[in-house]
């Protein structure tokens, strides 16, 4: 039973270790113990341990993990099988490249659609996803419950069209504008990805 409050540090690690399960499933590994999944993951066993105990009990003492059960138990906890449907917001450059190259389907999003402001793109199709007007944005909603809108419209519209998702009942933001949204008094989830954190933080580790 999952308990009530889980840190973010251990949520953050969640992806992790089902990415990593799921290379060990791939291999034919069929069980793990705590210590050679820590190994692997850079993690000591103690903190494997902790961190799935925030969930449940899960392994037996003496044989380890299934890996296949507790893949699945993690796909679970992240909430993989939910049925999350997603709608990209500014289909230029990153928005094509996210609906062309980005696997939603793997993390258990459907994507359903995309709308952008451009005669060139509105209309069109893009890797089976239709690309439909932002004016009709309210309407697709309305029609259409959506859980997550991924941001890539420009800087000086991400507000108002954060905005207009939340009023939509989008109950999550995957937020690539560059700015920090301040969507307080809403139960909105906000996920603010910038590419220059990561390159500056290994800018630091890389300098002298």
């Amino acid at each position: 039973m999952r308990k009530q409050k889980v840190s973010s540090a251990v949520i953050r690690r969640l992806p992790r270790y089902y990415r990593h399960l799921n290379e060990l499933h791939l291999s034919g590994t069929v069980r793990i113990s705590s210590s050679a999944l820590g190994k692997s993951m850079g993690l000591t066993a103690s903190q494997i341990r902790q961190d799935l105990s925030c969930f449940g009990e899960f392994g037996q003492q003496g044989y380890g993990y299934n890996v296949e059960k507790l893949r699945g138990e993690i796909s679970d906890i992240l909430g993989m099988n939910s049925g999350h449907t997603a709608v990209v917001l500014g289909a230029g450059n990153l928005g094509r490249a996210l609906i062309e190259n980005f696997h939603f389907e793997l993390s258990g999003f459907h994507l359903a659609a995309a709308f952008d402001v451009a005669p060139g793109i509105v209309g069109t199709v893009m890797s089976g996803v239709p690309i439909y007007h932002i004016d009709t944005l309210e309407g697709y909603l309305a029609g259409h419950p959506t859980s997550v809108g991924v941001l890539t419209v420009p800087r000086r519209v991400a507000a108002e069209t954060a905005a207009r998702l939340v009023a939509g009942g989008v109950r999550g933001l995957w937020n690539f504008t560059n700015i920090e949204l301040d969507l307080r008094g809403s139960d909105v989830v906000v996920e603010n990805v910038h590419f220059a954190d990561s390159l500056l933080a290994l800018s630091y580790m890389i300098s002298e």
